[in-house]
Order: C-alpha cells, then sequence, then structure tokens
C-alpha cells in the first residue's frame, strides 16, 4: 500500500497548529463534500474519495496520539512508497517498508494493528478510511470507538430511508411489466446517523461522508406513466427498523438512456423506425411501441429518411401530469433478409440510376473535386 502524506492532504506544514489543521480541514471539507458535486456521478465521486482522504488526513492530526504516532513513523517515508506492516513478530514497531537516506527505523511498539477482516466486521465494508490507515491505526480505532459502533440511536427505532438511481435503457422500460433489479443506494451511515462524526472523531464507517453505499435487489413493476428522472417512493423497502420498529423507504429515481431504438431529444421521446427502401417509395403501415403502448402509423409514399412523424399524446408524462408528443424518426434500411427476387430487383435498380455520383452528393449540387 501507498504511504500517506496527511499533511500534504490538507496543505499545511508539519509543524502546523492544531487551529491551521481544524482551519485547512474545513476549508477543504467544505470544497470537496459530496453534497456540492451530487449533479455529476463521476464528480460525485471523485468528490466523495477526495472527501474521504481528507476526513481521514483530519481524524489523524487533529488526535495529538495518531498526530505523534505519524510524525514518529511519517519521517521515514515518502509521499508514494510503499509502505508495508510487518509481521507481529518484526523488530521494532512491526511496520517496514522504504526507508529514506541511511535514518533507522522508530523505535517503540505501538500494539497489534487491525487487519481489513477485524475493521470491516467492526464498522461494516466498504469503511471510509485507508488501508493504511487501518494499518497504522486499526488498534487505536478499535480503542476510540469501542461500543459506538453498534448503531446510532436515531435510527435504533424506523429504519433509515434509502436512495438509489436505476438507469434503464427506453426501449427496455417502454416494454413495463414487473422485474428484478440490483441498485447501488445511498443510504445514511448506520454507525453515525449520517452525521459524520462519532463525538470529536470522523467515523470510520463512512470516512465522514455519512452516507454508505450498498447494493439492494428490488421488484420493481414499472409505471406506466414513466417520465426521466421520476422519484419512486417504495414503501418499506429501506433499512429495517430495530426493536419493532418500521422499515425506511426507497427512494428509487428513474434514469432512462438512450438505445438503438430510442432517444431523448430535449427531454422528449424519439423513436427509430426502419423503413425498407420500397416502403419509403410507396408508403406503408408501421407499428411502432410509444409511451402508451404499440400504435400503428401511416408512412406518406415518397418519404425520405430523417422524416419526423409526430405522435401527440403518445410520449413521456411531464410534470403537469399531462403527457408529451413523440416523434416517430423514419430511418430507410434494408431488411436482415431478402429473396432472390428482391436481390435481382435492387440489382437492376442500381444499373437504372440515371444520377452522377457528384450529383448525389450534397443533394445533387455538383463538387469540383482536386486531384491529390
Amino acid at each position: 500500500m501507498k504511504f500517506q502524506d496527511y499533511y500534504e492532504v490538507l496543505g499545511v506544514p508539519r509543524e502546523a497548529s492544531d487551529k491551521d489543521i481544524k482551519k485547512a480541514y474545513r476549508k477543504l471539507a467544505l470544497k470537496w463534500h459530496p453534497d456540492q458535486h451530487g449533479g455529476d456521478a463521476d464528480g460525485g465521486a471523485d468528490a466523495e474519495s477526495r472527501f474521504k482522504s481528507i476526513s481521514e488526513a483530519y481524524e489523524v492530526l487533529s488526535d495529538a496520539e495518531k498526530r505523534a504516532r505519524y510524525d514518529r513513523f511519517g519521517e521515514h517515508w515518502e509521499h508514494g512508497q510503499e509502505f508495508r506492516p510487518g509481521s507481529s513478530g518484526a523488530q521494532g514497531s512491526g511496520f517496514g517498508g522504504a526507508r529514506r537516506g541511511s535514518q533507522g527505523g522508530p523505535q517503540g511498539s505501538q500494539g497489534p494493528s487491525m487487519s481489513r477482516e477485524e475493521f470491516e466486521a467492526a464498522f461494516g465494508s466498504g469503511g471510509g478510511f485507508s488501508d493504511f490507515f487501518q494499518s497504522m491505526f486499526g488498534d487505536q480505532v478499535r480503542r476510540d470507538f469501542a461500543g459506538q459502533a453498534g448503531g446510532h440511536a436515531r435510527y435504533r427505532h424506523r429504519g433509515a430511508d434509502v436512495r438509489a438511481e436505476l438507469h434503464l435503457p427506453i426501449g427496455e422500460a417502454l416494454q413495463g411489466g414487473k422485474r428484478s433489479f440490483t441498485v447501488p443506494t445511498r443510504q445514511s451511515c448506520p454507525t453515525c446517523g449520517g452525521v459524520g462524526f462519532l463525538q470529536e472523531h470522523v467515523c470510520p464507517s463512512c470516512g465522514g461522508v455519512g452516507v454508505v453505499h450498498r447494493e439492494r435487489e428490488i421488484d420493481l413493476r414499472i409505471p406506466s406513466e414513466l417520465r426521466d428522472g421520476m422519484t419512486l417512493r417504495l414503501k418499506g423497502l429501506g433499512e429495517p427498523g430495530a426493536e419493532g420498529g418500521e422499515a425506511g423507504d426507497l427512494h428509487l429515481v428513474l434514469k432512462l438512456q438512450d438505445d438503438e431504438g430510442y432517444r431523448l431529444v430535449a427531454g422528449k421521446l424519439e423513436a427509430v423506425v426502419p423503413i425498407a427502401p420500397w416502403e419509403a417509395v410507396s408508403g406503408a403501415k408501421v407499428d411502432v411501441r410509444t409511451a402508451k403502448g404499440v400504435v400503428t402509423i401511416t408512412v406518406p409514399p415518397n418519404s425520405r429518411g430523417g422524416t419526423k412523424l409526430r405522435l401527440r399524446g403518445q410520449g413521456l408524462a411531464n410534470k403537469d401530469k399531462g403527457t408529451d408528443e413523440m416523434m416517430a424518426v423514419l430511418e430507410i434500411a434494408l431488411p436482415t433478409e431478402l429473396s432472390d427476387r428482391q436481390r435481382e430487383l435492387l440489382t437492376e435498380l442500381a444499373q437504372l440510376r440515371t444520377a452522377t455520383p457528384e450529383q448525389r452528393v450534397n443533394g445533387g449540387a455538383r463538387v469540383q473535386g482536386e486531384t491529390a
């Protein structure tokens, strides 16, 4: 694992006072709290990682005992170097790794470190602190939080609500019905109750963020009145209650994603409708699945690829409790299977073409090219 330079993370010198450390932490925590970056999924994940690093650094440098221990070990490593916990029988502190120059190792044993398994058993998997922190300070964390990791009083009765997003391809969503999904959830940390701190310490379960991530399997009936970004409240599917209390709710946000057959344009639904060349010339009746069911549309004769046909009242639900219109966009394409006669006629058609290659470019405008 890599050595973590907590002073560099907070942007303070090694001789920084407690006041300077607290000031730096507050400034960085305000800047990188995930709530400030919630609009962008990637940005939110990066912000949460940065926030956890900042909180971890503060947990060490704001605690006199942890800081003294870190300073004794830290002077022998540079940022980014490999840091390897030694075996319990190793000489000195039990920590080994790349050292700078000819300096000797730190003296004195600090007690057994806490393994990842022990840490996760006490504070939950996917904890807020890094492997480096767990290896160096796990024993102290166990002591600091003894008796505090069993659940926050705020959630000893009713279970916590859980938030999640379900990303669905539009074509799959339009089919409706009931299906099972596994969704990543974001819920209040059960250790600190979403506060981020336990007394004066950063919560080791969430790293000070106040939320933890879990996966949950749900059975969902896709609503007929479908809208991108709509939130479904699934009662009782949140965290279970304690001491006979009711379970919390799951707040599920539906996110519709473009696929081969459908797309959202300015929030409005468009269906890509493939038609054969002869259907474009002669006209045809074509079935299209809309947000309201399957409808039959009429393709006008002599239609061109890209032609849009407006389908009123067949789109997605809107915030005004109405229904938007939908567009069917014609796309000229050959069927996947052609008979010998169809191939023969298409070949004959190609031989009968009258336009030159130059006339077929840019809608018939002649373009004078240059020889390279």
